[in-house]
């Protein structure tokens, strides 16, 4: 144990590395172990990009906020180029029971800060030519929203870390901690032992394992989703289109043409499929197309160059944990049910004024919100 750490971050991901970089930005001394190669190894290369603060719950709504104006204004202050397009986001509505849920929610978005109105009919097939128009009644659209490259945006992040004197600890796997009466003072890995002020749980799919050893009972519970992508195409649609209907094995779908032309896009499988395996399936494909091709004809020829499986770490009610916890000096960031890209640097901009008692206006209801000891009863509809 060569020095002591004022912080040590558990998991370099979505949410783990922009909270090093925040937190190294305030002046402390952050140290960041995972047991990837490099950083965003874990759920975060499997995100397909979307950024939307589109959410239900308005602590999401905030925290997204955020996180889209670091994302839109990287090249621009850093200049890194992280592939970020400020596309949009359409939920559609083709049906009373999504029209009403969405027409609902509007109040409380706005509410939270977000833009976001209803289109009718004409307007959604203004910014996604060619759409099934038979039965469309609309749809909401959040302008503000959009894209951005999860591995170049990690790798941006951690760039930015570094340069503020945070330090990484790859190829490492925490087996445990050593504590006092007053909370953790070192973490535990299997190839060190490293002091620290504070230590934050950021560990993603592993985030309960993490709790653990703490005397944490976190609800965490990771799932399975598919996602893909296509050959790239001359530029047709400008947003991501989310389809939330419940259909049989999937109860939402969503895609969006990525700056290169090619269409990404996921499905949310129906049951959900429990665990961390993450080998594709031939099932996945031929469920997501269909489903696809139907409310947008125009994508029927496009060819699929490959596809994946990515964990999303899920709590009981959608949205995720952020909380100091027992010890005292212990923070978590997890759950962030398949959302940590776009909830990353917002959490990783909250967590460093947690660390630093220098809370905004506002940090308190949504620390509220995401409290782990929160009533489970609810649902984010929009997760």
């Amino acid at each position: 144990m060569s020095r002591a750490w004022d912080v040590v971050v558990i998991g370099a991901g979505s949410v783990g590395t922009p909270a090093a970089m925040c937190i190294a930005e305030k002046g402390l001394s952050v140290l960041c172990i995972d047991p990837g190669a490099s950083s965003g190894q874990g759920s975060n290369k499997c995100a397909i990009g979307g950024i939307r603060a589109t959410h239900s719950e308005p602590a999401k709504v905030r925290l997204c906020l955020d996180s889209l104006e670091t994302f839109s204004g990287w090249r621009g202050a850093h200049g890194d180029d992280i592939a970020w397009v400020r596309g949009g986001y359409t939920y559609v509505a083709y049906d009373d029971e999504v029209e009403k849920l969405l027409k609902d929610m509007l109040p409380v978005q706005k509410a939270a800060g977000l833009d976001i109105g209803w289109l009718g009919p004409e307007g959604i097939s203004s910014i996604v030519p060619g759409i099934r128009m038979d039965g469309l009644r609309g749809g909401t659209f959040s302008p503000g929203d959009g894209s951005a490259s999860p591995m170049s945006s990690s790798s941006a992040f951690f760039r930015m870390a570094v340069s503020h004197g945070a330090e990484f600890r790859f190829r490492e796997s925490v087996t445990g901690f050593e504590s006092s009466g007053s909370g953790v003072t070192a973490v535990i890995t299997d190839r060190g032992s490293y002091a620290c002020g504070a230590v934050i749980n950021c560990a993603g799919a592993n985030a309960r394992e993490i709790g653990a050893f703490l005397g944490q009972d976190i609800p965490v519970f990771p799932d399975l989703h598919e996602a893909g992508v296509t050959e790239p195409a001359a530029r047709f649609f400008e947003p991501m289109v989310v389809d939330i209907r419940k259909a049989p094995g999937s109860s939402n779908y969503y895609f969006y043409q990525h700056e290169t032309g090619q269409v990404v896009f996921c499905i949310t499988p129906d049951p959900p499929i429990l665990g961390t395996y993450r080998e594709e399936t031939s099932g996945f494909l031929p469920l997501v197309a269909r489903r696809m091709v139907d409310l947008y004809p125009r994508l029927a020829n496009l060819k699929v160059r490959r596809t994946w499986r990515g964990c999303y770490p899920q709590t009981p009610d959608g949205s995720p944990i952020v909380a100091r916890m027992d010890p005292g000096n212990c923070y978590s960031a997890v759950g962030m049910c398949g959302q940590g890209f776009m909830l990353g640097p917002g959490v990783g901009a909250l967590l460093s004024r947690m660390i630093t008692g220098s809370l905004l206006p506002g940090d308190g209801e949504v620390l509220q919100a995401l409290r782990p000891d929160r009533p489970w009863g609810g649902q984010e509809a929009l997760k």
